[in-house]
């Protein structure tokens, strides 16, 4: 059998290489790229003899698929699995897991350093300084005694409501299914918009959260209120959260997540709109994450070997 490693991982290439040999004990031929390629013909070319492949977030579709008669095994080195055609895997009985955990801490920090750095208006007073300025027009807020909203209580949301809490703020949750957590008031999604002033954003990139953020919902929030979006780009409509920063309708917002996969374009609404700090999707992306991610991958690839693959999304 033949595992094709698609892309590199985030660590030494030659660590990734060592640690997937040993998950396969010999019991594969593994290929690894150290190049990142997103071209369909590529894939194809890369993955036509894999019984089994590993890759992040780049799109894996039926076209690519279709011409990999020997693929048993999709390994997602990531959370989301939305860019991987599972429909497709359904039809040809592919298994497909994912590395949910790996970025949970990482992902809970750029939250609180995008409320941090909007909050004292951070990249404001480096600028003034650099100018000779003073605080003038820059005083900031704290965030003990804050409402702070979570979307989502799944592991990251979890997480983003428990430092909330160290912080002094009073946490309102909303989640699909009720979940008990210490320190969180469960509230319906309407509620928790219209009083917190922080609302922070934590849900999968599925067809019920596409445009869950729409300019009905954000007219809810509050005038001070700052959005936070680390979860995926459609779950937030871009024009009308831009409509809405613009308007002075609510305060502030930090995005990690749009549309696409950056470069974002130039002429994208939330990179012309007031108040947004804009990050290239980096939120999962530390150096201890990585390490995660390797090992996770290691795992899933032993359990699928071992006949009893874990952490199945298809």
């Amino acid at each position: 059998m033949k595992l094709m490693v698609l892309e590199p991982l985030g660590i030494e290439q030659e660590k990734l290489l060592d640690m997937v040999e040993k998950a396969v004990d010999g019991r594969m031929e593994v290929v690894a790229y150290d190049t990142r390629a997103e071209d369909v013909p590529t894939l194809i070319e890369r993955s036509r003899e894999a019984d089994a492949v590993i890759l992040s977030n780049f799109p894996y579709r039926r076209e690519v698929m279709e011409h990999c008669p020997n693929l048993k095994y999709i390994n997602v080195a990531f959370t989301g699995v939305d860019h991987v055609d599972l429909a497709y895997c359904r039809e040809r009985g592919i298994t497909v897991s994912n590395c949910a955990g790996y970025s949970t801490v990482a992902v809970a920090d750029l939250v609180f350093g995008m409320v941090i750095a909007l909050g004292r208006n951070l990249g404001a007073c480096d600028e003034v300084v650099r100018r000779g300025g003073t605080k003038n027009g820059l005083v900031g807020f704290e965030l003990e005694g804050k409402k702070f909203g979570v979307v989502g209580l799944g592991a990251i949301g979890s997480r983003v409501a428990a430092i909330a809490n160290a912080f002094g703020c009073e946490v309102y949750g909303y989640n699909r299914s009720p979940k008990t957590l210490p320190g969180v008031k469960q509230v319906d999604l309407d509620t928790l918009l219209s009083e917190c002033d922080i609302v922070s954003l934590h849900v999968p990139a599925t067809e019920e959260t596409k445009g869950l953020m729409d300019a009905e919902r954000i007219g809810r929030m509050k005038s001070n209120a700052l959005l936070i979006n680390t979860a995926r780009g459609s779950v937030v409509d871009s024009q009308a959260l831009a409509d809405a920063l613009n308007e002075g309708r609510i305060a502030g917002a930090g995005i990690d997540v749009f549309e696409m996969e950056p470069p974002v374009p130039e002429d994208h609404p939330l990179l012309r709109a007031r108040h947004v700090l804009a990050t290239p999707h980096v939120a999962f992306a530390t150096g201890q994450s990585m390490e995660k991610r390797a090992a996770l991958v290691c795992e899933n690839l032993r359990a699928w070997l071992a006949g009893s693959p874990i952490h199945v999304v298809c």
